[in-house]
């Protein structure tokens, strides 16, 4: 059946995901146009398409052992020299995405995998491009800042056109079951992750 090219990560919501997005285009990032704004929980994954039910139920218990947490996004970093990248910084809620994360890539379970640097969670606004581009990324988006409840963390799929498409959205709480796509985000709270 072949294989697939799946990522998870944390939905950032409107209108902050779309501005960010504007903004990754407008500093001439020409994948910014399919990558939806967001925070990685597991970066792109080659899985076998057999294993995407398996997949499934895996996020779909983690979900469920998770509750909301609040999260703030403010100012800019790089990951320069080690990795050309510009991104916004998560100033409140690390911690939370850093033990949603190591539960999503659990050890022996679907999603399992080493990541080639520590876990560092972020919003990329600027990915592979000159200093120039890099360095107004940086300086242009120093003042964002912006909040919210997480609810739960989507599943997407990369295209052949390298185009991210959500899959399905897992709400945290102990009722949740995998939610098809363009399905909202609503649960009561669960027990912490």
């Amino acid at each position: 059946m072949g294989t697939v090219t799946l990522g998870v990560s944390i939905v950032v919501p409107e209108p902050y995901g779309s501005y960010l997005q504007r903004q990754r285009e407008g500093f001439g990032d020409s994948a910014a146009h399919g990558i939806p704004t967001h925070i990685t929980l597991l970066p792109p994954t080659e899985v076998d398409r057999d294993a995407l039910p398996a997949v499934e139920r895996h996020l779909a218990e983690v979900a469920e052992g998770c509750r909301p947490f609040p999260l703030r996004l403010e100012g800019t970093d790089t990951f320069r020299p080690l990795s050309p990248v510009v991104f916004v910084k998560v100033a409140e809620g690390e911690e939370g995405c850093a033990a949603l994360q190591a539960r999503v890539r659990a050890a022996g379970g679907p999603c399992a995998r080493e990541l080639q640097f520590p876990y560092h969670p972020h919003v990329t606004v600027a990915h592979h491009l000159d200093d120039v581009a890099m360095d107004r990324a940086q300086h242009e988006l120093r003042d964002f800042r912006a909040t919210w409840t997480i609810g739960g963390f989507a599943l997407y799929e990369q295209g052949a056109d390298a185009v991210w498409r959500l899959e399905r959205e897992y709400p945290f709480g102990p009722r949740t079951a995998t939610v098809p796509r363009q399905a909202g985000l609503t649960r009561p709270p669960a027990p912490s992750c």
